[in-house]
């Protein structure tokens, strides 16, 4: 008996130290998990919080227009930039402990184990808000054990290095709410128009719903489960001691007003802009060694929304009811900043952008440059040129170029440059080109920034060289600005994320190169003004005629027009406009409809944008002069001279001849004209006058 007692106790002890040994082993394993767990974990690092988040668009004024999105939706704010019934309603329904574990519930872990193993599958989740941001932002929605362990991995991470507001903000701006929109602030802007830090107690409950099924729960989808499911999470929050039960009945029964489609009106705004001005900041970027895709920024635009407003209408307004396009551009002749920016007419259509992407011939808004070159080459306003019918011979006589006015007519006498420009005379273009050659011109085009080709062909006097809008609209802003280079602009400022300032776009004009003189600028300026006035109307009227009626400031402009282009550029001292007309496919214009939209587009802008303005004269320089001439002869003007103008040249360039000599109302006319008579004829008066 002893043996056997004996031999079972060895058995005992046997079982105790295998059972021990096992338990130390599995302690040892589960320690050594842990420390290689910790140190894989430090070693690691921190695991990085970026996500894709959304640049935003402001206007001048610091106003919200729009904003681009890489991939998702996002706008990133902060913990304390969003509604404290937010945090409250997250944490009730989604982990009402999550302040007091280590980023796991393993109570509801064991439960949710136990429901899957009885359904042969991954079919009930436990995750805690920790491990839904972990997934949200390092994986997949797979439902297997692989990804949860991979969750677990990364929620464990996140646990570590990151303290628990800091991954309540990351869930709440990284969790999807349907729509497209990801975060609460996106959503919130969705749905309610409104700010996350903005949200009523109601709102908020709504909100915190949608992400458990948004195909289900959003208000947009199904308003009747979204308010069972803002009822519940509401009733979470008073059993939690989160809010009272007053509180909660008044949330209840708040009538809740849904801006989804006025948010779908504000991505609108200025689309063809934005996309210029996207463009813009990624360079801009590009040069700091930033890339502009990792999203974030604020971006600052120089937009101009009332003057936006005052284009697209004119566009409404002005546009048949066919397939012409259109394009227009404004700019601050100081700056270069664009003000506003239309590249089609409807941009869902097309976002095909006319006013930069488009090449096409400007025609004879091409002009004033070639005329810049012409007065720094010896040329007056009072320049007169023969513009009758010309064929031009080149290549050594073996080709022939014979130009026509748009009419087909021609004047039977000789023209000044300011009559000219302001008919849009050809000849006078085409025979200055000649006069002045081809590098004076291409030197000029250089300095407006304006392409005209390589080769030297006298057409291209007539802008027969295809160029952008929006490099010929910034060419006659620099005559606006007085002959100072100016660069298009749509960008203010530019922050990242964290709110630091990458890039200030400072007014630099003051440093810029000139293009050409502030008298030539002038001169030319003014000529320009001719487009609108009948006394330069001769075989063809004035350019601008159709529109002077409606002019209530001072614009100077200048017209062009191909058989598939109708051009109009003009500006005051302070802006500049540019508008462009035709097909897409080059088709010719040949209804007054598609050739009548482009000047009323223009002078719609204009006015409405000058409405209740004083009316602002260009800054003549020292050196000019304005003299009234005759048109028909350059010389000085009398009362017998009926076709007189205001005329600016240089002083040296002003004439001492007058265009008559026998205007009846000047006494020193008289005079000259009494001495020039007989002495005989005064023989009479003589003795009667001894």
């Amino acid at each position: 008996m002893k043996r056997k007692s004996y031999h079972r106790k060895q058995k005992r002890v046997k079982r105790t130290r295998k059972t021990l040994t096992l338990f130390v082993a599995f302690a040892s394993a589960i320690v050594v998990a842990f420390v290689a767990l910790r140190i894989y974990v430090q070693v690691a690092g921190a695991p990085p919080l970026t996500v894709p988040k959304a640049s935003i668009f402001l206007d001048e004024n610091e106003n919200q227009i729009g904003d681009h999105f890489t991939n998702q939706r996002r706008y990133w704010v902060g913990l304390d930039e969003m509604s404290p019934y937010l945090k409250e309603a997250v944490v009730a329904v989604e982990d009402k402990d999550f302040y007091k574990h280590g980023g796991f519930d393993y109570s509801r872990i064991a439960g949710a184990i136990l429901v899957d193993i009885k359904a042969g599958g991954k079919v009930q989740g436990a995750s805690t808000i920790t491990q839904q941001y972990a997934r949200n932002l390092y994986l997949s929605h797979e439902k297997s054990w692989t990804r949860k362990l991979n969750e677990a991995l990364y929620a464990y991470r996140l646990e570590v290095f990151y303290d628990k507001d800091e991954i309540l903000e990351g869930y709440l701006n990284t969790v999807y709410y349907g729509h497209g929109m990801y975060g609460v602030e996106a959503a919130s802007r969705f749905y309610f128009g409104k700010s996350a830090s903005d949200l009523t107690l109601a709102e908020a409950a709504m909100l915190t719903g949608v992400p458990k099924g948004p195909s289900i729960y959003s208000p947009i989808a199904n308003l009747e489960k979204a308010t069972n499911r803002q009822h519940v999470i509401l009733k979470l929050m008073a059993d939690q001691g989160a809010i009272s039960q007053e509180e909660k009945t008044r949330a209840e029964n708040e009538q809740l007003v849904l801006k989804n489609n006025s948010w779908v009106a504000t991505k609108s705004v200025a689309p063809y802009f934005l996309d210029v001005a996207w463009q813009e900041a990624s360079e801009i970027l590009k040069t700091k060694n930033l890339d502009i895709s990792e999203g974030g920024w604020t971006i600052q635009t120089t937009l101009n929304l009332e003057h936006q407003k005052a284009a697209e209408e004119a566009v409404a307004k002005n546009m048949p009811a066919n397939d012409l396009q259109t394009a227009f551009v404004s700019m601050e002749s100081k700056t270069g900043a664009v003000t506003a920016l239309v590249g089609g007419r409807d941009y869902s259509v097309s976002s095909f952008n006319r006013v930069t992407q488009a090449k096409r011939q400007p025609g004879s808004t091409i002009k004033p440059i070639l005329y810049a070159a012409a007065l720094e080459n010896g040329y007056t306003p009072l320049t007169f040129l023969d513009v009758g019918e010309t064929t031009f011979t080149y290549d050594n006589g073996r080709g022939t170029y014979a130009p026509k006015n748009v009419n087909g007519q021609f004047a039977d006498h000789d023209m000044t440059m300011a009559q000219a420009i302001a008919i849009s005379d050809n000849i006078y273009a085409v025979k200055t080109l000649e006069d002045i050659g081809f590098k004076e011109f291409h030197d000029m085009a250089n300095r407006f920034s304006v392409g005209i080709g390589a080769k030297d062909n006298l057409s291209i006097a007539l802008g027969t060289i295809e160029t952008t809008l929006y490099e010929m609209t910034n060419a006659y802003n620099i005559l606006a600005s007085q002959g100072q280079q100016t660069i298009p602009t749509t960008i203010v400022s530019i922050k990242n994320a964290n709110g630091d300032v990458i890039y200030e776009n400072k007014d630099v004009t003051s440093k810029a190169e000139k293009a050409i003189s502030k008298e030539n600028a002038f001169i030319l300026t003014e000529m320009m003004t001719g487009i609108f006035d009948p006394v330069f109307s001769d075989y063809s009227p004035a350019t601008g005629i159709s529109i002077r009626s409606r002019m209530t400031h001072t614009y100077a402009a200048k017209s062009g027009s191909t058989n598939s282009d109708q051009w109009l550029i003009g500006f005051t001292p302070s802006l500049t406009a540019g508008v462009w007309n035709g097909y897409d496919q080059g088709k010719n214009l040949t209804t007054k409809e598609d050739t009548a939209a482009t000047k009323q587009i223009w002078i719609d802008f204009m006015e409405t944008v000058n409405k209740g303005t004083k009316n602002e004269d260009f800054k003549k320089p020292k050196g000019v002069e304005g003299v009234v001439i005759d048109i028909e002869t350059g010389k000085l003007a009398t009362d017998a001279c009926p076709k007189q103008r205001l005329v600016y040249v240089e002083s040296k360039d002003v004439p001492t001849e007058k265009c008559t000599n026998f205007d009846i109302l000047d006494s020193n006319t008289w005079g000259e004209f009494w001495n020039m008579l007989p002495f005989s004829l005064f023989k009479g008066d003589e003795k009667n006058k001894q």
